[in-house]
Parts: C-alpha cells; structure tokens; sequence
C-alpha cells in the first residue's frame, strides 16, 4: 500500500509540474508572442508555416502561434474561474440543505433536480443566449448551470457529517453553528468537492471552447481556442493549420487537467481511486 501511495505521489508531482510549466507559458504568452495577434494583413492570408509564422496565418493573415499563445490565457483562467465560482456557489447551497434541512433542504434541492434532469451544455447555451455574446456573459451561464452537482455532492458529506460523534460533542460543548460549520464539517467535506472540481476544469475547457466555437464567447479581437476552430472550420481542408493548433491546444489542456484531477484525488484517497487509463479500483487491505 506504501509503494501505490509513493508511486501516486510521484504521479502527482510530475503532472502537478507539467501544469504549473503549462500556466507559466500561458502567463508570459505575451512575451512569448512571435507576432502582433490582431494585426491582420490580407498579404500574409493562409499562409503555410514558415519561419515568420511558425504555424501559418489565418484568413486574415493573423499569426495562427500568436493567437494560440494569446488564447491561453483566455481560456485556462476563465475556466479556473468558472470552476471556482461553481464551487463555492454548489457549496454554499450544499452546506445550508445538508446541515439545516426542512424546507430549505426540499425548495433547494428540487432545484438542484431540475438543473440535473437536463444537459448542463444545453442549459449553458440557453442562458448564454440570453445573456448575449462575450467572455463575461459565457463565464455567467457555465457558472449558473454547474453549481448543482457541487451542491448535491456537499449535500451528502454534510447529511453524513452532522451525525458524527465529534460534531454532537461540539454541540454540547457550546459552539457556534457558524463555528462547527466552518471549523469541522467543512474542512471534513471539502475533499471529494475539491477533486471534483480538478476533474471539471478540463471539461470546463471543452464547455467555453464550445460556447465560442458556437459564437457566444469571447468576441473579436480577443483570441480563444474556440472561436479560432470556428474562424478556420470553412478552411480545414485547405489549411488545416487553422484548425489542427487551436485544437490540439483544447485535447492538450483538457488532457494535462484530467490527470491532475486524477492525480490528486490519489493523493488525497490512495486507497480508493481510479486511473483514468486504468480503470481498476484498488481496495484497502485488510
């Protein structure tokens, strides 16, 4: 059991690595720009790679590595927003029906169920609608309609929570409800809400990447993976570089996010986890 725990953690450390390098290049995107992302020049239009532009030019002749480079950003850390938000908003929800019950618990969650009954995408293009196009507008909609899973989730470590030993003698050493809340069921339920959210960040990606490949994202001049698949879509058999970047861009991010997710949800339950590649549970020994 050690050797599983040390080889999870060794896991964990390489992709926790290749993360942060993959957040440091989005960070310095400007820096690393070869060229001007927005300057379109028809003379340099779907131009093939060369050593100017390393991965060609758009119908516009802007420079596809620029654009890719400038998209980062825009993509990875609405994302982490997006996640963060949903998860604060699904705990907050959760925390109050699992700990306080009655009413509340019933209104609340018959919400949560009707959010559920339907394809949180679908949903998200509903509201995206609207509200109109833009970034800020996307980030509302996928944060509006991914808050209930979180909260269903927290729901039910909190239901099992309140009824341990340690939080009754808490009750009947006088504390606070706000003080038990915060000082011992959150911490206790925070950690399969806190994989959760790792394992959604990648999926988080795809969701505004498909909301601006649709037209309802980030709007020109602003770089986004999405809205770069659906600028190059007309032209793919032509001049698939339009496409094959910002898109391989999308399967890179989305792929490195899965595996922190799983990797830290072995770190954080060795005992109890699934490789996203191996799909075999390990379990305690006796």
């Amino acid at each position: 059991m050690k050797g599983s725990a040390s080889k999870a953690r060794i896991r964990y450390t390489f992709v926790l690595t290749l993360t942060i390098v993959f957040l440091l290049l989005s960070i310095l995107a400007p820096v690393l720009m070869p060229n001007d992302p927005n300057h379109a020049s028809l003379a340099d239009a779907k131009q093939a790679p060369s050593e100017r532009y390393p991965w060609g030019t758009d119908w516009l002749g802007r420079c596809v590595l620029s654009r890719v480079l400038a998209g980062a950003p825009v993509s990875i850390f609405s994302a982490l927003v997006i996640v963060g938000l949903t998860l604060m908003a699904g705990s907050v929800v959760g925390i109050t029906c699992g700990y306080f019950g009655g009413k509340v618990d019933a209104v609340l969650m018959r919400i949560v169920d009707v959010f559920l009954a339907f394809p949180g995408m679908v949903l998200a293009l509903a509201v995206a609608g609207m509200l109109g196009k833009g970034l800020n507008n996307a980030v509302i909609a996928l944060v509006a309609t991914g808050w209930p899973p979180y909260a269903r989730l927290m729901r039910s470590q909190v239901l099992t929570l309140k009824e341990e030993n340690f939080i009754h003698a808490a009750k009947l050493n006088g504390q606070t409800t706000v003080s038990i809340l915060f000082l011992h069921i959150l911490p206790n339920a925070l950690r399969p809400v806190v994989v959760t959210a790792f394992l959604s960040i990648g999926g988080t990606i795809l969701s505004l990447s498909g909301l601006s490949f649709l037209g309802l994202g980030p709007q020109p001049p602003m770089s986004e993976w999405g809205s770069m698949l659906s600028d190059g879509r007309g032209l793919m058999q032509q001049y698939p570089w339009m496409v094959i970047y910002p898109g391989m861009a999308i399967l890179l991010a989305s792929i490195l996010f899965n595996l922190l997710g799983d990797s830290v949800r072995d770190v954080l339950d060795p005992h109890d986890s699934i490789n996203i590649f191996q799909k075999t549970k390990r379990k305690r020994n006796p």
